[in-house]
């Protein structure tokens, strides 16, 4: 028997009380049966002369106890279609998403956008009531879009009784969110998407002042979202404000390379011709502090297999709203 949504509950009881749950929450040992793995898909790939990394690219990232997994629809109408597209979402749940991420309940708004530009949030899975109408809080909306699929649920560990962390898994899904919120509320988010096409341009022609200029802006923009004075929200600005950098590149925050962990690194796609860049986020401090801490922790270091030349970008901001920029290039 399958279905979405876990089995309703009527009080403290199940309705069916001989009955075993297997949830996306706590697959346990069924974790792998919850979908594609990625042995599977390479296989697949392999047997119908198919791009793997096209179909890792733009479907990996639901993640059931720790193994990768992927949308069985996806993958085989992109196999059968030969190409990469939003499969599963053009159905009538795509109507379901719109009206609960629009429903601001403590702060779903701050942890949609959080999530949109790439970041995990909290979740507190154990509350959630089991059906599509009893909502108390974000975390209830946030649960049952785990169900529907359009976000993955990462426990903190086998004892957290539901509390974990959320993310938006795949590009397919993150195209739905971007459809979403463009209009009702969420101006500033979608302003900063649109602008990053040209920021993107402007780092890659070395131009620091626009850069910065458009990094402000976009802090300025969202403020009544995310807390201006704050490093973590900073992260967030930038990674909206760079958000057109994910068709040439895989943005990761707090990549562990050289003697620490560097702020925002972008690796170049397989079919990209972009060089890598590695961004440091500086507060009270000049953008060329961030530069220097580049070079002293050798975060350049794990690159050399993406890409033979690598931008350092450091950007900084100070309690007075201005921004700063550097630009430099670097050979590995």
């Amino acid at each position: 028997m399958t279905g979405i949504l876990p089995i309703k509950k009527y009080g403290e009881h199940l309705a069916l009380n001989m009955f075993t749950e297997i949830s996306v929450t706590d697959a346990d040992v069924y974790a792998e049966f919850t979908g594609f793995t990625d042995d599977e898909v390479a296989a697949l790939c392999k047997k119908y002369d198919t791009s793997y990394d096209k179909i890792r690219q733009w479907y990996d990232g639901y993640c059931v106890e720790g193994i990768s997994i992927y949308n069985p629809r996806s993958v085989v109408e992109s196999i059968r279609a030969k190409k990469v597209s939003n499969y599963w979402t053009q159905t009538e749940t795509y109507e379901a998403l719109k009206v609960y991420i629009q429903a601001d309940y403590d702060g779903l708004h701050d942890k949609v956008t959080r999530m949109v530009a790439g970041e995990k949030v909290e979740i507190n899975t154990a509350k959630f009531q089991n059906d599509m109408t009893s909502f108390a809080s974000a975390d209830d909306i946030l649960t049952l879009l785990v169900h529907l699929g359009y976000l993955t649920f990462e426990a903190y560990g086998k004892n957290a009784l539901g509390r974990g962390l959320v993310r938006i898994p795949t590009a397919e899904v993150q195209q739905e969110f971007i459809n979403c919120i463009e209009d009702k509320g969420w101006e500033p988010v979608m302003k900063a998407i649109r602008a990053s096409d040209e920021l993107i341009q402007d780092i890659l022609c070395g131009d620091a002042e626009k850069v910065a200029k458009g990094v402000e802006r976009c802090h300025e923009d969202n403020t009544s979202i995310l807390q201006y004075n704050d490093e973590n929200s900073l992260s967030c600005v930038i990674s909206l404000a760079f958000y057109s950098a994910r068709k040439y590149y895989k943005m990761i925050r707090e990549l562990p390379t050289g003697k620490g962990f560097a702020d925002l690194v972008l690796l170049p796609l397989p079919d990209s011709d972009k060089p890598a860049m590695v961004i440091e986020l500086k507060r009270n401090t000049p953008a060329d502090t961030a530069i220097s801490r580049i070079k002293e922790k050798r975060y350049t270091g794990a690159l050399a297999e993406y890409s033979d030349e690598v931008l350092l970008v450091g950007i900084s901001y100070d309690d007075s709203k201005g921004h700063s920029c550097v630009i430099e290039r670097h050979r590995i």
